[in-house]
């Protein structure tokens, strides 16, 4: 049975890994993986700066979600499932959780810089396409940018 509970510190290093793993899912080669890496690093500012939440499943961590705020809008920063358990509904319950988090800190919109092969995921659970914003990562490269209206979702 999986279970949502928050990281520890101690964890980060596992975490590090776990978004590595997931972003490698969609083919991309070892250069590109390297210059994600800084970008899907788990450090201690993450703890102080953000909401983050792990899915447990027989003692391991199988997914991560981060949720940041600036003002009344809430960022999904990260959300990764290990390759090992896509399919499965973790992604879906993390997502449940990055929304829930963000009402209750009183976000009215949250926006999502998704990969462009996760960006039909975030579709299927509401977002839709607010236009595209560059990468921090690679240079000249576009994600899909999409946003979720907060103020008709009901709280759990």
């Amino acid at each position: 049975m999986t279970v949502l509970r928050t990281p520890e510190l101690a964890e980060a290093e596992i975490l590090t890994r776990l978004c590595l793993r997931s972003k490698a899912v969609w083919g991309y080669d070892e250069a590109f993986m390297a210059a994600c890496r800084p970008a899907l690093t788990v450090t201690a500012v993450d703890w102080q700066q953000s909401d983050i939440q792990v899915a447990v499943d027989g003692g391991k961590i199988v997914g991560v979600a981060q949720v940041m705020y600036h003002g009344d809008a809430a960022e999904l920063d990260k959300l990764f499932v290990d390759p090992d358990a896509l399919g499965g509904g973790i992604g879906r319950r993390l997502f449940g959780w990055s929304v829930q988090t963000a009402l209750s800190k009183g976000a009215k919109v949250m926006t999502i810089d998704a990969d462009p092969g996760a960006a039909d995921f975030y579709r299927r659970l509401g977002a839709v396409d607010d236009g595209t914003v560059a990468s921090t990562v690679i240079p000249g490269r576009f994600l899909p940018r999409l946003k979720l209206g907060l103020a008709n979702v009901p709280p759990r």
